[in-house]
């Protein structure tokens, strides 16, 4: 009797074992465990150098062209070679922020701060990838208006 119960234990547990694994979602999609997935196409990065709109208060820029093969290390940062308060007259790019200047008690320097000078921490480029979920984001000004109008 104990053995009947134990191996109808063991065949419901394994059956709803079964039923459960084939609602899980996973990032492989219908791509069984041993085959290669298809790699999807990389999203092209938008090369527009276009300054962008802001979507909250603070928001960091966003980088308005391609930044391939651009070196930013110890020893070297690329983005700096337009940016920086010495190289905007001749390269016309926006200067970077006078907060990259300053170091954390507000006191500025005379180069980029240490902690402001890896650009993509903050910064990043945009591609003309889909969202992969959805987004109900309002901006700041059109809620303000939302609630003018009404």
């Amino acid at each position: 009797m104990k053995r009947l119960i134990i191996t109808t234990l063991v065949m419901a547990f394994t059956v709803s074992w079964v039923q459960a694994q084939e609602n899980i979602a996973t990032l492989r999609g219908d791509t069984n465990l041993n085959q290669q997935a298809t790699p999807p196409v990389m999203p092209k990065v938008d090369n527009e150098d276009i300054k962008r709109k802001r979507n909250y208060p603070m928001q960091p820029p966003t980088i308005p062209h391609k930044i391939d093969n651009y070196q930013v290390d110890l020893k070297s940062n690329k983005c700096l070679s337009c940016h920086s308060r010495k190289r905007t007259e001749e390269s016309r790019a926006p200067m970077i922020s006078v907060t990259h200047y300053m170091d954390r008690d507000g006191n500025f320097l005379a180069d980029v701060s240490p902690r402001r000078y890896f650009c993509s921490q903050c910064h990043v480029i945009q591609t003309d990838a889909k969202p992969m979920v959805g987004n109900e984001f309002i901006d700041i000004d059109d809620l303000l208006n939302v609630e003018q109008d009404q």
